[in-house]
């Protein structure tokens, strides 16, 4: 059996931490915990699950926090986590037998990381991480911000799913790493003016986030799902720009990334829905809903898209066009994955009266 060391880098993390730990603590067989700064009783936490504990000094790079805990491990293989990530019961018992059952030759385990939920539970956006690395092969970490570890070699896909369950609110921090390294006239990498444009995006900087999306797409040295994605956001940022002409034609160039992907789809139906022009809306709703499953995608995926958010829309579409019958049925298909969104119920209820209505006729 492989041995496995948590690497963690934490700063006041004392609502969460005890959580994470105690999910895995069955998995790690030893747990190095890195303290960037903590002022709260992190480390006192920390220290009821593992005497490895570590102050490094934040220098606003968590690649060198990640290798500076990657440093410490001395088992088989590496496991990062942060700690607001969580293994729930069933992953849990999936790592364990993982760990019982897995080939020495395996250098890397990519799994899927859930991040965001709807109401009743069920995972809407989630991506996959090189999770689990070999400690011998030396991987590193590589970026300031938004950091990623470089893997190579025998790498393996698991269904073993790391569940992210943010706790804090989302601060300007990155975004301001990203000004201060722009300031003083650093050299950006592809990754860097990718998630600066990001960081830019969502604190409402659009028109400068798709300046620096178009700077990360000319490049051509970005990942396919990192450029796929850009288009997709870029498409946004021109959307809240009012300029509907460049946000439809950004959208179209994710196919120059690969073929139609249910995100691009259920956008440029929208777009079309939006101007009432339904019959066009209707071609990019139903492309969506025959794409089957995105089994097949590292970057993020919005599970709506590729289920219910197609089917409820082709109701609106339909139900416009004064075809009820179909309209209905796409309700119903939508149904079958969210039979709990408000939309999807009240539709039932809509649809329930039109039925009782010609019948009193």
């Amino acid at each position: 059996m492989i041995t496995i060391s948590l690497c963690m880098i934490v700063k006041n993390e004392e609502q969460s931490l005890r959580r994470c730990l105690q999910s895995v603590r069955e998995v790690a067989d030893e747990i190095i915990i890195i303290d960037t700064g903590s002022t709260d009783r992190t480390k006192e936490i920390a220290a009821s699950f593992t005497p490895f504990i570590y102050d490094l000094t934040w220098k606003d790079h968590f690649a060198e926090a990640r290798n500076f805990a990657f440093s410490k491990a001395t088992k088989d293989y590496l496991l990062w986590l942060d700690a607001d990530d969580e293994l729930e019961e069933e992953d849990r018992l999936k790592f364990k037998a993982l760990k019982a059952s897995l080939d020495p030759s395996v250098d890397s385990v990519m799994m899927p990381y859930h991040l965001a939920f709807d109401a009743d539970n069920k995972v809407i956006t989630s991506l996959k991480r090189n999770r689990l690395v070999k400690r011998a092969c030396g991987f590193r970490w590589e970026g300031p911000v938004h950091e990623v570890l470089i893997v190579s070699g025998h790498v393996i896909h698991s269904d073993i799913a790391i569940t992210h369950k943010k706790d804090k609110e989302y601060t300007d921090r990155n975004l301001r790493i990203y000004q201060q390294r722009e300031a003083a006239d650093e050299i950006f990498s592809p990754r860097d003016l990718y998630y600066y444009a990001n960081e830019l995006k969502d604190h409402g900087l659009d028109e400068k986030a798709a300046t620096y999306y178009e700077r990360f797409l000319a490049t051509k040295q970005g990942w396919r799902e990192d450029c796929f994605a850009a288009c997709l956001k870029m498409g946004d940022c021109y959307g809240n720009l009012t300029n509907r002409q460049m946000q439809l034609r950004t959208w179209f160039r994710t196919l120059l990334y690969g073929k139609p992907r249910a995100e691009m789809c259920c956008r440029v139906g929208n777009f079309f829905f939006e101007d009432n022009r339904l019959e066009l809306a209707i071609y990019w709703f139903q492309k969506a809903t025959s794409l089957g499953e995105p089994t097949d995608y590292a970057g993020v995926v919005d599970h709506a898209a590729w289920t219910w958010m197609p089917h409820l829309q082709l109701c609106l579409c339909y139900d416009r066009m004064g075809q009820k019958q179909k309209a209905e049925l796409h309700n119903e298909i939508a149904s079958v994955y969210n039979p709990t969104h408000p939309s999807i119920m009240y539709n039932k209820v809509y649809f329930a009266n039109l039925r009782r209505e010609e019948k009193a006729l």
